[in-house]
């Protein structure tokens, strides 16, 4: 297995996890976090990361059985900082009540970036 696809499936296992675990904790924690919107903070959070999780485990499942690809590496690296600029700023507004400013926008232009890298691949054909 390549290092790109072993890399995508380890960090899409262990965002899907994370987020599992995150939307749990969230549902009690968020009465009681310090801003008054972190229930819905929390909630849009878990949602981007566990889609972008799923993105990322089909991206290391893509590499593992279409082989090597630049588009796909670049989509997997993409989704991962995705993840951690959008959830993680959602996340730290919601229970620390730390804006990390620009970091959500950041994210979900590497989301979207992540997304187009995956149709130019597929539209490739390789």
């Amino acid at each position: 297995m390549s290092t790109a696809a072993r890399a995508c499936l380890v960090a899409g296992a262990l965002a899907l996890a994370t987020g599992v675990a995150l939307g749990a904790i969230g549902a009690h924690a968020a009465r009681s976090a310090p801003h008054p919107d972190a229930a819905r903070l929390v909630q849009t959070a878990v949602l981007y990361q566990l889609v972008h999780g799923l993105g990322l485990v089909a991206t290391g499942l893509a590499l593992r059985l279409a082989g090597p690809s630049r588009l796909l590496a670049a989509a997997g690296a993409l989704f991962a900082l995705g993840i951690l600029a959008f959830a993680g700023s959602l996340y730290s507004l919601a229970f620390l009540a730390v804006s990390l400013g620009a970091l959500a926008p950041v994210g979900g232009v590497a989301f979207i970036l992540g997304w187009i890298a995956v149709a130019a691949w597929a539209a490739k054909g390789t």
